[in-house]
C-alpha cells in the first residue's frame, strides 16, 4: 500500500512532493554551512590567537631560585619547544655625546638576551638599522639621545660606575608591552605602559655590567624564562584550548610554589578568545537566523501549497474506508520521504557550497556531528509541515470537508492580535535601547578586540525583519480586499479587459496572495539587508585600512633615516598619481610622551581619505581648514582631550625635540578641534599639526613618511617604491592590499567576507524559490479552476490574464517591500554592529549590480512559473476535471 501510494504521488502530485524536497534541502544545506562556518571559525581563532602570542609563558625567578630546577619544572609541566633566559635591568638613565652637544634620558631598563632570542622569538624584536648582533638600542631611545649605529652610549647604573656600549644597530620592539609586564601582580596594578628607554645587550655582557649592580641593588635585578610551547596537541575549540592552557600553567605553579612566578600569557590570550567566541554567534544570529528561519518557512509554504488536495485525498481515502491511522501513516510516509530525500540532497548542496564558498570540507568525520543534527532537523521539520496538517484535517475530515471551497476569508491570528505591530513597537524599542546606551557588540580598547555581549541587542533586526513582513502582508491583505478599483486599474495592461475579473479574484485569494508577497519579500529583505551590509563592511575595511597604512602606498623612515630623502624619486614613480611627505614626531603633553603627525593640511587629503567620522565635529574640509587658518594649530585625539580636561581654543604648550641641541623645548599650540581617527596614527593619544610650524620649531623640515596615492595596482608601486629605497635600509614599504588581508583575518572580522558571501548565494536560491517554486505550487494547486476556465472556452490571452497578473502582483510587490525593508534591516544592522567598522560608515553602501541581480532573478522565476503555468494548463484538462 506505502508503495503503490508514493508511486502515486510521484506520478501525479509530483510538484508538491518535489517542492516540499527542495525545502528541506535548502534549509539543510543553508544549516549545515552555517554550523560549518561557526565550527571553522572558532577553529581558525583558536589556531590564530595562539601564533599571535610572542611568549606563551614568561616565568620570573625570585630571588634564590634554582635555575635549574625552575627549567626543569617547566620542561616538566608542559612541552616546550623554545626556552630562553633574559635578564632586566633599571638603571638611572642614558647619556650620549653627539657633536657638540650632550644628550641624556631618565630611567630605563637593559635587557640581556642570548644571540638566537630573536630567531627563536621573532616576534619580540624588529631590526630597524645596523646588525642584530652585539648591543641594540630602541627607536625611541636612539631618537631621545639622537644617536646612530657605531655611536657610542654611557649607562647609569645604580650604586656602580657608568659603563659604555656602542650601538650596533637600532630595533623596535612591537611586543613592550609584554616583554616588561609585572607578573605575579593583581590585575590592573601593573605598569600601564613600558619603558620609553631600553637597550638590549647580549647576555653575556649583560652579566659582566650588571654585576656589580646585582650585588649592591638586587631589587633592580632580575631574570625570567621566556618560553613557547608545542602547540600541536591543543584543542581546536577555544574552551577547550583555554582549559588546557591554564591547567598546564596550574601545573607549573604547583611544581615551582615559592621559587618562580608565571604569567600565562597564553592562557590570559585564550581566555579573550574563549569571550570572542560569543561575537561569532552574534554574527550567526544578526546574519544567520533570518535566513534559517526563510529557509524553514519556504520548506512549510511548499508542504503547505498542497493542502488543499491532501484534504481531498484524505477524504477520498476515508470515503473508501481507510482509518485514520491509515491516513496518518500514508502522511509519515509522504514526510519521510521528503525528509530523508531533503535531507540527503542538502548535505550534498552543503558540501558543494562550503568547498566553493567557504573553503571547508563538509564530509569529513570531525562533522558527523554537525550533519547528523542538521539532517534530524530537515525530516523533523518535513514531519511537521506534513504529518501535523494531516492529524488536524484528518480528524474533522468528512465529505463535507473535500468540498470545502479553497482559502478562507478568516483573518489570521497575528492580524486579529496585531503581532506585526508589537513586533515592530518591540524592535524599535530594543532599537532605542541600544543605541541610547551607545552599546557597541565589538570593543576595541588599546587596540585589543573585545567582546562585550547584550543578546536583547540582536532582538531588533529579527523582530524588524519579521514585524515589516508581517505588516506588508497586512497591508497587502487590505489592499486586496478594499483597493479592487485600484488594483483593477493598475491591472490593465497586463488583464485588459478581463482586470475587473481579475481583481475579484484576486479579493477572493487574498490569504494565499498576502502569504505569497510576504514570502517574497522575507526573502527579499533578507538578501538587501545582508548584500548592504556586506557591501558597507568591504568598503569600510577600504577605509580602515587606508587609516592604518595611511596611503595606497607608504613609505616608513625614522628621525635618523626619514623617507622625505627619498621623496623625489618615488613622486616620480608608474603609477603614482600623488605623493604627499608627512612627519612623525614625537611631543611630550605634561609627562605623556604622544606621536606627533605634521602634515600639509589643503594637500593631505589628494593622498589619503579624510573622512568625516575621524573627527569629532563630522566634518573634516572644516576641520582642516580651520588648521590651515591657524600656523601654531593643533587637533588633540580623544583620549587627550579627556585625560587633560581640554577643549576647543585652548593654548598648550608641547614639549618638541630640537634639531640643533637633541632637547625637548616648551612650543605652544592652539588647539582647533578633537581628532578621532588619522591616517598611521595610534588608536589612542595623538596630535596633528601643520608640518611647517613644527620644522619651524623644530629646526629640521625632514618627513619621516611620504603617502602615495597611486591610479592601478598598489603592490605593483610598492614593489617599484622598494626598489627605489634600496639604498636606505632603515625606510618600510607597505601597500594597502597587505593591510586589507590583515584586517579580513583579525579576530574581530571572523571571515566575515565568507558568511556573507555564503549568505548571499543562498539567497539567490531563496529569491528563486519565493519567487517561482512558490508561484508553481500555487498554480499547481488551482489546476482545476484554471481547467474549467479552458473547458468553458478561456482563450490563451484571457487564461494568460489570471496568471500573468498574479505572478506580478506577487512579484512586485514582494519585490517593492522587501527592498524597502531590507534597507531598513541593514541600516539597523550596522548601528548595532558598530563595533565591527572602523571608523564608523559615513552612509550605507549600495550593492546595486547584486540588488539587479535578485531583482532579475525573482522576475525570471515568476515569468518562468507563470509561463510553465500556462501551457501547462491547456494540456490534460479532462483529467484535471475528473480529479486525476
Amino acid at each position: 500500500m506505502y508503495q503503490s501510494w508514493l508511486i502515486g504521488l510521484v506520478r501525479n502530485r509530483s510538484g508538491r512532493l518535489f517542492g516540499t524536497i527542495a525545502g528541506v534541502a535548502l534549509t539543510v544545506a543553508f544549516l549545515a554551512c552555517l554550523g560549518a562556518f561557526l565550527q571553522s571559525s572558532a577553529a581558525e581563532m583558536t589556531a590564530r590567537s595562539i601564533a599571535q602570542v610572542p611568549v606563551d609563558w614568561q616565568v620570573q625567578l625570585l630571588p634564590g631560585a634554582d635555575i635549574a630546577a625552575v627549567e626543569a619544572a617547566i620542561r616538566s609541566a608542559a612541552p616546550a619547544t623554545e626556552l630562553q633566559q633574559v635578564g632586566y635591568a633599571d638603571v638611572p638613565g642614558f647619556e650620549a655625546n653627539t657633536g657638540d652637544t650632550v644628550q641624556a634620558t631618565g630611567g630605563g631598563m637593559v635587557l640581556g638576551i642570548e644571540p638566537s632570542y630573536l630567531a627563536q622569538f621573532p616576534a619580540q624584536v624588529r631590526r630597524l638599522l645596523g646588525s642584530a648582533d652585539g648591543v641594540l638600542m630602541a627607536q625611541q631611545t636612539a631618537a631621545n639621545l639622537h644617536v646612530a649605529v657605531g655611536d657610542l652610549v654611557v649607562v647609569h647604573r645604580h650604586q656602580a660606575p657608568d659603563s659604555s656600549v656602542t650601538i650596533a644597530g637600532i630595533v623596535d620592539l612591537p611586543n613592550a608591552d609584554a616583554i616588561f609586564q609585572a607578573v605575579g601582580v593583581p590585575a590592573g596594578a601593573a605598569p600601564q605602559a613600558p619603558p620609553d628607554n631600553v637597550l638590549l645587550l647580549p647576555m653575556s655582557q649583560w652579566q659582566q655590567v650588571f654585576g656589580s649592580q646585582r650585588a649592591s641593588r638586587p631589587d633592580t635585578i632580575r631574570s625570567e624564562f621566556h618560553v613557547k610551547l608545542d602547540h600541536h596537541d591543543f584543542p581546536s575549540d577555544p574552551v577547550a584550548a583555554s582549559t588546557r592552557a591554564t591547567e598546564r600553567g596550574h601545573n607549573f605553579e604547583a611544581r615551582v610554589a615559592g621559587a618562580a612566578l608565571l604569567a600565562n600569557n597564553l592562557a590570559a590570550r585564550l581566555e579573550a578568545v574563549r569571550e570572542d567566541t560569543l561575537y561569532t554567534r552574534l554574527i550567526f544570529l544578526f546574519l544567520g537566523a533570518p535566513g534559517a528561519i526563510l529557509a524553514i518557512l519556504l520548506t512549510l509554504a511548499a508542504a503547505g501549497a498542497g493542502r488543499d488536495k491532501r484534504r481531498r485525498d484524505q477524504a477520498l481515502l476515508r470515503l473508501r474506508g481507510a482509518k485514520v491511522d491509515t491516513v496518518l501513516r500514508l502522511a509519515a510516509a509522504e514526510a519521510a520521504v521528503a525528509g530523508v530525500g531533503g535531507a540527503i540532497v542538502g548535505i550534498l548542496l552543503g558540501a558543494v557550497a562550503a568547498h566553493f564558498v567557504l573553503g571547508l570540507a563538509l564530509l569529513r568525520s570531525e562533522a558527523v556531528t554537525l550533519l547528523g543534527t542538521v539532517a534530524g532537523v530537515g525530516v523533523t521539520l518535513s514531519l511537521a509541515a506534513i504529518l501535523i496538517p494531516a492529524w488536524r484535517d484528518a480528524r474533522g475530515s468528512t465529505v463535507a470537508a473535500a468540498r470545502r471551497s479553497i482559502g478562507d476569508l478568516r483573518a489570521p491570528f497575528w492580524a486579529r492580535g496585531y503581532v506585526d505591530l508589537m513586533m515592530l513597537a518591540l524592535a524599535a524599542t530594543f532599537y532605542w535601547r541600544s543605541a541610547a546606551n551607545g552599546y557597541q557588540v565589538v570593543l576595541a580598547p588599546e587596540g585589543v578586540a573585545a567582546t562585550a555581549v547584550d543578546y536583547t541587542a540582536f532582538l531588533a533586526p529579527i523582530l524588524l525583519w519579521t514585524g515589516l513582513a508581517l505588516f506588508v502582508m497586512r497591508l497587502v491583505g487590505a489592499g486586496l480586499r478594499r483597493g479592487r478599483p485600484v488594483i483593477a486599474k493598475g491591472l490593465r495592461p497586463i488583464a485588459g479587459r478581463l482586470a475587473d475579473v481579475v481583481a475579484a479574484t484576486f479579493e477572493r485569494q487574498s490569504p494565499r496572495l498576502t502569504a505569497s508577497v510576504g514570502l517574497i519579500a522575507l526573502a527579499f529583505a533578507f538578501a538587501a539587508s545582508t548584500a548592504i551590509f556586506n557591501a558597507t563592511y568591504e568598503d569600510q575595511a577600504r577605509v580602515d585600512a587606508e587609516v592604518t597604512n595611511g596611503g595606497d602606498v607608504t613609505v616608513t623612515g625614522t628621525s635618523a633615516e626619514p623617507a622625505s630623502q627619498a621623496y623625489d624619486g618615488l613622486s616620480k614613480l608608474p603609477g603614482v598619481t600623488a605623493a604627499q611627505l608627512m612627519q612623525h614626531r614625537y611631543a611630550y603633553v605634561g609627562t605623556d610622551l604622544q606621536d606627533l603627525y605634521g602634515i600639509d593640511s589643503t594637500r593631505i587629503a589628494s593622498v589619503t581619505a579624510m573622512s568625516d567620522t575621524y573627527f569629532a565635529n563630522g566634518d573634516a574640509g572644516a576641520m582642516l581648514a580651520d588648521l590651515a587658518r591657524t600656523p601654531d594649530g593643533v587637533l588633540v585625539s580623544q583620549e587627550t582631550v579627556n585625560d587633560y580636561q581640554l577643549s576647543g581654543g585652548d593654548s598648550i604648550k608641547l614639549r618638541l625635540q630640537n634639531a640643533a641641541d637633541h632637547q625637548y623645548h616648551m612650543t605652544p599650540f592652539h588647539i582647533v578641534g578633537v581628532v578621532r581617527e588619522f591616517p598611521t596614527a595610534p588608536k589612542d593619544s595623538f596630535l596633528v599639526a601643520n608640518a611647517a610650524y613644527i620644522a619651524q620649531q623644530t629646526g629640521s623640515a625632514e618627513s619621516e613618511i611620504v603617502l602615495i596615492r597611486s591610479n592601478g595596482d598598489p603592490a605593483r608601486v610598492a614593489r617599484a617604491a622598494r626598489s627605489a629605497t634600496a639604498g636606505w635600509p632603515g625606510l618600510k614599504v607597505s601597500q594597502i592590499g597587505d593591510v586589507v588581508a590583515l584586517i579580513g583575518s583579525s579576530l574581530t572580522a571572523v571571515d566575515l567576507a565568507g558568511l556573507t558571501r555564503l549568505e548571499l548565494i543562498f539567497a539567490l536560491g531563496m529569491i528563486a524559490a519565493s519567487g517561482g517554486l512558490m508561484l508553481a505550487l500555487g498554480f499547481a494547486d488551482r489546476e482545476l479552476s484554471f481547467a474549467v476556465l479552458v473547458a468553458l472556452g478561456a482563450t490563451p490571452r484571457q487564461l494568460g490574464a489570471f496568471v500573468w497578473s498574479e505572478a506580478a502582483l506577487a512579484v512586485g510587490g514582494g519585490t517593492f517591500f522587501g527592498l524597502l525593508a531590507g534597507a531598513l534591516i541593514a541600516y539597523v544592522l550596522v548601528k548595532l554592529l558598530t563595533g565591527v567598522f572602523d571608523p564608523p560608515p559615513e552612509a550605507l553602501s549600495l550593492p546595486w549590480g547584486y540588488l539587479v541581480v535578485l531583482v532579475v532573478t525573482a522576475t525570471g522565476a515568476g515569468l518562468l512559473a507563470a509561463t510553465g503555468e500556462a501551457m501547462r494548463s491547456r494540456t490534460h484538462v479532462t483529467e484535471k476535471l475528473r480529479g486525476e
